[in-house]
């Protein structure tokens, strides 16, 4: 399982948000594309922060009270992202999602964000790899 890696498991064309993005916009884009998250970039495509649909929540919530949206991605982003490289193993990817981490990672080479790997991605590669072992000949 360890020549499992993230690069044959990734989405390559992942939602990419900016940080002076309005937070409605930034929804927008997280429903209509059905992701549960996205890595926020610079206008270099440097990976800065990353923002999910808890984080929109947690604002769109406290703002529906007031009926105010005015929030930029950048007021509502994380800015501590952990994120994996294309050369990750997949279980060690596995074992860090079994902790309180980020169930989606960006996927960073120099810097620059060229993927998202998320839980799904995981259990989907593991499960195959599980499969593999069953269909070994005796």
């Amino acid at each position: 399982m360890e020549s499992m890696k993230v690069v044959d498991y990734m989405d390559r064309q992942p939602v990419l948000l900016h940080p002076d993005m309005t937070l409605a916009a930034a929804v927008e884009k997280l429903l209509t594309q059905k992701k549960l998250g996205a890595a926020v970039v610079d206008h270099e495509g440097n990976l800065v922060g990353f923002l999910s649909q808890q984080d929109c929540l947690a604002v769109m919530l406290k703002s529906s009270y007031h009926c105010d949206l005015t929030a930029n991605v950048s007021d509502c982003m994380r800015s501590d992202v952990l994120s994996v490289t294309q050369d990750t193993p997949i279980i060690t990817l596995a074992e860090q999602m079994l902790q309180a981490k980020p169930k989606i990672y960006p996927v960073v080479e120099q810097g620059k964000v060229v993927g998202i790997v998320d839980r799904n991605a995981v259990l989907k590669a593991i499960n195959q790899s599980m499969q593999a072992c069953y269909l070994k000949p005796a």
